[in-house]
């Protein structure tokens, strides 16, 4: 399995935090992997946070479980957000994300361009492989041409 992936959830998920959920995978290595759950919003924009309370309204993504207190972002604008880690196609992890928040709240960049999440998902060594093996996550790859707007 390599970045890029997207996992989707099978019944045998349902009745957890995983229920109908899809995970864009933006790294996988022998340490384990990590991605971000796609297709759920968080129940709060990225304004109504306090350090942003200032800018317009933009969706956050409940990205997963793990590490709740940080805001993760994804984007495919590496030509106007720096330092950026390409993890499949063009997909970027990261960068300079004072910068993305300003080309958000002048209108530059929309939600076909950049996802912003609350929390990630992540697995240890091996994890995510024996996940898929029992049936938990069904396997999809993404599209060289890949739009942000998540379904």
């Amino acid at each position: 399995m390599n970045a890029g992936t997207i996992l989707h959830s099978t019944p045998l998920l349902d009745d957890t935090i995983f229920e109908d959920t899809s995970i864009l995978i933006t790294e996988h290595n022998e340490k384990g992997a990590m991605g971000f759950v796609i297709n759920k919003l968080f129940d709060r924009k990225l304004n109504e946070l306090e350090e942003f309370k200032h800018i317009r309204p933009f969706p956050l993504h409940d990205g997963g479980p793990v590490d709740r207190e940080h805001l993760f972002f994804i984007h495919q604008r590496p030509d106007l957000i720096k330092d950026g880690t390409l993890t499949h196609n063009n997909i970027y992890l990261g960068g300079d994300f004072k910068t993305a928040v300003k080309l958000i709240n002048d209108r530059t960049i929309t939600e076909k361009d950049v996802k912003i999440f609350i929390g990630y998902c992540g697995w240890d060594a091996n994890e995510l492989e024996e996940e898929i093996a029992e049936g938990s996550w069904g396997i999809s790859e993404t599209e060289t041409s890949f739009d942000l707007t998540f379904s």
